[in-house]
């Protein structure tokens, strides 16, 4: 799926790609491990720039540290506490291995100053949010065309669901599409490979009651999408945050969320046990927040300024 990002965000090609593909967790990771130690030792960078909480981030930060190159790592700090997330135990093992930590948020800092990281952690801002504002701006002045049979002029709720501990039980994935179904509102469920396949192994519908099923939506389309919905429901750590920043409320079907914020300022509301209603979670006026927990827009250029800093004081 990565190649669309490249494609709608203008991003240009990678010079290498290491075709790694999916696996299993120790597989993909081990995979990664060995072509990006390769990587790093013919290419001899300045600095080794991990993003996020994937098994990619892990793979770099182990190969980096291993030969002793500058470790960095962007978005450094978000915690569930869930020791059973991957991505958990990815972002903390990354984090304790890194020579700086660029955090997004003063939460995220918090967390790393609890763990004795301070010194090596500065707060930029979050890089997804620089991308998610000029990604609305210029879908607000030309708007990106829309699958066949979206619904557009009427109310309607954005929902994606692909989080293992939501699709990987069959009780718990026919709960959460039997929540959908039940809202009043029309539900346009956009299908993750992993919900496709968990489904269809399951002999479960994707399609009932409220819900119509759409492939995942390239990113410019899902920012238009979010931008023009009545809420969104959704399992993912990215998606909740853009609707906040988008202005739209959500309901997260999620024990708990690292984007705190959200739900501190009124914007996501956390229904783990799909027992408050769609209609009545959406029903709530919320009041718009001059907050801006995740920066203006700039993180980006902060994080390389970061970077060349600490590149000149080491020497």
């Amino acid at each position: 799926m990565s190649d669309i990002f490249f494609t709608d965000l203008g991003i240009p090609q990678p010079t290498q790609n290491l075709h790694v593909g999916s696996g299993s967790h120790g597989a993909q990771t081990a995979t990664m491990l060995t072509g990006l130690e390769a990587s790093f030792l013919e290419h001899k960078p300045d600095w080794v720039l991990v993003y996020g909480d994937t098994n990619s981030t892990l793979a770099a930060a182990i190969a980096a540290v291993k030969i002793h190159q500058p470790l960095a790592h962007l978005e450094a700090g978000l915690r569930s506490f869930n020791r059973s997330m991957p991505e958990e135990h990815n972002r903390i093992l990354t984090d304790h291995a890194s020579d700086l930590l660029l955090a997004p948020t003063e939460v995220a800092m918090n967390h790393l100053r609890h763990e004795g990281l301070a010194e090596r952690t500065v707060v930029v801002g979050d890089v997804m949010t620089d991308v998610c504002f000029q990604t609305r701006d210029i879908v607000a002045m030309q708007p990106p065309a829309m699958p066949d049979k979206w619904t557009s002029t009427t109310p309607y709720i954005v929902a994606t669901i692909h989080r293992q501990e939501n699709t990987d039980d069959k009780q718990r994935l026919l709960e959460i599409l039997q929540y959908l179904a039940a809202s009043s509102t029309p539900v346009q469920l956009l299908a993750h490979p992993r919900l496709k396949a968990k489904a269809q192994e399951f002999g479960v519908a994707l399609q009932q009651g409220s819900v119509s099923v759409f492939d995942p939506l390239a990113y410019p389309q899902l920012v238009n999408a979010v931008v023009h919905s009545h809420g969104v429901v959704t399992d993912s750590g990215g998606l909740q945050k853009e609707a906040f920043l988008l202005g739209v409320p959500c309901i997260t079907v999620r024990t708990e969320t690292e984007w705190t914020e959200t739900v501190d300022l009124g914007w996501n509301v956390l229904v783990p046990n799909c027992d408050m209603s769609i209609d009545a979670v959406f029903s709530h006026k919320r009041e718009r927040t001059n907050s801006h927990p995740y920066g203006n827009g700039n993180a980006a250029q902060r994080a390389v300024e970061e970077l060349e800093k600490w590149l000149f004081q080491r020497g």
